[in-house]
């Protein structure tokens, strides 16, 4: 499993990147590197919460992957 990060470009110029299998994985950036950027930071920060919380995770082979 890879965690797939989608990115759209918005009508105001912004970018938006989300993690669809990471609920609350989702984030706005000036440019699209920095929405990439800044949703594998949340998304990571999601899943050490979860580790925290003793909730089971994925297995993963890949981490992130750019649609």
């Amino acid at each position: 499993m890879c965690f797939n990060i989608e990115t759209e470009r918005e009508d105001d110029g912004r970018w938006i990147a989300e993690v669809p299998t990471v609920p609350g994985a989702l984030v706005y950036g000036a440019s699209r590197e920095q929405a990439i950027s800044r949703v594998q930071a949340l998304a990571l920060r999601i899943l050490a919460d979860r580790i925290d919380q003793g909730e089971p995770l994925p297995e993963v082979e890949q981490l992130f992957a750019t649609a």
